[in-house]
């Protein structure tokens, strides 16, 4: 399917109209194949092959009207399709929906595509029929990618040639388990191609905004659904209170430091669990389950979206449950100066816990 797929768009574009200049749109179309790196020793019996698939992408050049546009050298916006061969029955295929952005450097011949959507696994974990599934643990799941590529477009006509590396990710964030999730680490090689014969004008260079560089004050509140790590778990309900400081650095960085609870109903129901399951171990069903955490945090700042990536470690942690460090890699979507969206993937190193959807104001 991928095949045909790569190849009816190679002929496709040998039979589109002739341009050799930049365009507002274009398309590629990558082939990639790689590796599913071992990240969790209960997936071992799953890897054997190395996945295949197909990216096709389509993608609008910004001209610089706006000021992130220049400031970002230009990058491109669009939406991806990604059809992976997972190579083995039991994962079956991902059929992947996503919004990405190309950001450019070195000329403009090296691209970075970052890439967030939805997957759809073909056949996830069943109880019945596909008990040894344990990374899909639900059909749908949350995906993120890059793909770093060399590109050279225009070499003939309107086509032009891209490679590199593509790297995958697909988990649904513990709200069904299993949930051990998958990664794809691949090479690529594609063709791009300009969709229309208009010439992007670029705009004149406008006059650069100066950025507060003032301490902002943010409180934030997160919530969701997620399970234990026991199979066929109810669902239970999370709560997150943070409160933090940011100072942002310059156009595109910002720092940020602060505390937060944690409010787990499932971790609660983990307690109790396990003091009735293993009473070899002697715990204390009435451990508290609640959490304190101080973190530190960066912030990547892209038009009214921002990019986040948090580190932090359990102050008050009453309960062991995957260690005391944890880690949020998450999207803010800026509403207005002070009213902001968040999604985002809590974590413990590799082992998702939730994911998160939230709301905050900053001051």
């Amino acid at each position: 399917m991928y095949r045909l797929l790569f190849f009816g768009f190679i002929t496709s574009f040998f039979l589109g109209s002739s341009q050799t200049k930049s365009s507002t749109t274009f398309l590629d179309v990558n082939y990639f194949k790689g590796n599913i790196p071992i990240h969790n020793v209960d997936i071992l019996h799953l890897v054997q092959g190395h996945p295949e698939g197909v990216i096709i992408g389509w993608n609008h050049r910004t001209n610089g009207k706006k000021e992130w546009e220049q400031r970002y050298n230009y990058p491109d916006y669009g939406a991806s399709f990604m059809f992976q061969d997972l190579k083995n029955e039991v994962l079956g295929n991902t059929l992947g929906f996503y919004g990405h952005f190309n950001f450019y450097f070195l000329k403009r011949r090296l691209m970075l595509r970052v890439g967030q959507g939805i997957v759809v696994a073909t056949n996830p974990y069943d109880k019945t029929s596909n008990p040894k599934n344990v990374a899909f643990g639900s059909k749908l799941l949350g995906s993120p990618y890059f793909m770093i590529n060399y590109k050279k477009p225009n070499l003939l006509g309107p086509i032009g040639i891209q490679s590199g590396l593509v790297l995958a990710h697909a988990s649904n964030g513990n709200f069904s388990a299993p949930n051990t999730s998958v990664n794809t680490i691949a090479l690529n090689i594609g063709l791009n191609y300009d969709l229309d014969a208009k010439e992007i004008r670029y705009e004149e260079p406008l006059e650069i905004s100066v950025v507060s560089k003032a301490v902002k004050y943010n409180i934030v509140f997160r919530t969701g659904l997620h399970q234990t790590d026991i199979v066929g778990s109810k669902r239970y309900p999370f709560y997150t209170v943070a409160a933090y400081a940011d100072k942002q650095l310059n156009f595109f960085s910002g720092l940020q430091f602060g505390i937060e609870a944690f409010l787990s109903y499932a971790l609660k129901e983990e307690i109790n669990f396990r003091s009735l399951a293993y009473p070899e171990e002697q715990s204390n069903p009435d451990t508290d389950f609640k959490r304190l955490g101080g973190f530190l945090g960066y912030e990547l700042f892209i038009n009214q979206w921002s990019f986040i990536a948090q580190a932090g470690y359990y102050l008050y942690y009453p309960y062991d449950f995957e260690g005391r460090i944890y880690n949020r890699l998450g999207l803010k979507y800026y509403f207005n100066e002070k009213l902001f969206g968040v999604f985002s993937v809590k974590s413990h190193f590799a082992t998702a816990e939730s994911l998160e959807f939230g709301i905050g104001i900053r001051l």
